[in-house]
């Protein structure tokens, strides 16, 4: 029987935020920690980087709420396959750039770090990745850290204690940070965090390469699509395939676990953005 549907031995909790049009997670990276401080620092002018398309929503959803020019700088693959948020973007406001090279977000973060320091007079950077120059690691990792700190709140209220484990996609970092940082002291918590392996970690054909200090581990594109398939069925929730690899891991972890085990799989967007995507994929098989 497939782990997934064996959630009933176990207590889970899905820390979901797929209610808004903007990820809730995102935006409150871009209000705390960011648009407001541009604002104060009468910076006008805001440029970001994104992949999966998120980021540049919520960036672009303030920009537009705060009245500031925005500027996201996207890889071409990225934007081939996110063709609704760059509509979101392109509605809210947003000059999405398109990059080549790898096509991908590394691309992206090159030319939008260029652009800044280019530009710093009049130009503020929202960045969404743990990545950059300091102080941007610490601010990214305290403008998400909301995430974890509802997450040990509604452990507290719901089980009456802290979760056992924690699992999040790795990505750019910032999903899995604002989970896990409010519990890297707590040497009882296994911290998971699950990275996109592509055809296989062998393969060269994968993004498995973000190293963090916590239990990292990879899943297949192969795995990831069967579990976007699964959580939809079974919970009704269609989530990111981003988020799908860290689901997918469940059918390796669970097993493992003892009955009663508590823990919080981030489920850290919606997956309408990527519908057709996953069809495509699918329909291959």
């Amino acid at each position: 029987m497939s782990a997934l549907s064996e959630l009933e031995t176990a207590f889970h909790s899905l820390s979901k935020d797929d209610k808004f049009q903007a990820s809730s997670e995102e935006l409150a990276g871009v209000l705390k920690g960011y648009a407001l401080l541009a604002k104060h620092l009468g910076k006008n002018r805001i440029i970001a980087e994104t992949g999966a398309g998120q980021h540049g929503v919520a960036t672009a959803t303030v920009c537009a709420r705060f009245g500031l020019q925005c500027v996201i700088d996207m890889g071409a693959q990225d934007m081939e396959r996110q063709a609704l948020n760059i509509f979101r973007m392109r509605l809210l406001g947003a000059e999405v750039i398109v990059h080549s090279g790898t096509a991908t977000l590394k691309d992206a973060t090159s030319e939008a770090i260029q652009d800044w320091v280019t530009n710093v007079e009049t130009t503020h950077y929202i960045l969404g990745l743990i990545a950059g120059p300091h102080p941007y690691l610490m601010m990214v990792r305290e403008s998400h850290a909301v995430v974890g700190k509802e997450a040990r709140k509604q452990a507290l209220e719901k089980w009456g204690g802290k979760p056992d484990v924690l699992v999040a996609r790795n990505g750019g970092g910032s999903n899995a940070m604002g989970l896990f940082n409010e519990f890297v002291k707590d040497k009882d918590i296994r911290l998971i965090g699950v990275e996109a392996a592509g055809f296989g970690p062998d393969s060269g054909k994968h993004a498995a390469n973000f190293v963090v200090a916590v239990l990292s581990t990879s899943v297949t594109d192969e795995e990831a699509l069967e579990a976007f398939k699964r959580l939809s069925r079974l919970e009704g929730i269609i989530p990111m395939l981003e988020t799908s690899y860290a689901l997918a891991y469940l059918e390796k972890l669970c097993p493992t676990l003892p009955n009663g085990t508590k823990f919080v799989v981030n489920c850290s967007g919606r997956g309408d953005k990527d519908v057709q995507t996953a069809n495509k994929h699918l329909q291959r098989t």
